[in-house]
């Protein structure tokens, strides 16, 4: 599968989202290794801590099912599910790929269209970041 298509699979997905306190949608895409993909949805509660991003969800359902290497994550995100602008992932969802994608080679795609979209390695998004062999 292209990126595009990728893109266009996260874009898909946003109608997902449950998000009836911010009305922000937001949908990502992960690629794992294998060629399988993962698509996860934003899911606000009214108790805000417990909500989950859209890309941990793609992450844990990838994990959940066996799947710990990755190639790239597209992000997509707007008001009311319309995609108007970049959406880059929170910190915490950095430091979660950061658990589980080599920093220098993994990719994070955010993306406003499938031909408008911009291409960072982890590393360039969370540098000088903390992980598993950290503690070895």
């Amino acid at each position: 599968m292209t990126v595009e298509q990728v893109i266009q699979k996260a874009i898909d997905a946003l109608e997902y989202s449950y998000v009836p306190y911010s009305k922000f949608h937001v949908a990502a895409a992960l690629v794992a290794k294998n060629g399988d993909i993962y698509t996860g949805v934003n899911v606000e509660n009214a108790a805000y801590p417990a909500t989950n991003c859209a890309e941990r969800t793609a992450f844990f359902k990838a994990v959940s099912e066996g799947v710990k290497e990755f190639e790239y994550i597209v992000i997509v995100g707007g008001m009311n599910g319309k995609v108007s602008s970049y959406c880059s992932p929170c910190g915490i969802c950095r430091q979660v790929m950061r658990e589980f994608c080599d920093k220098e080679t993994f990719r994070v795609i955010i993306a406003k269209s499938p031909s408008d979209y911009k291409e960072f390695t982890l590393e360039e998004l969370l540098p000088l970041s903390f992980g598993p062999e950290d503690l070895v």
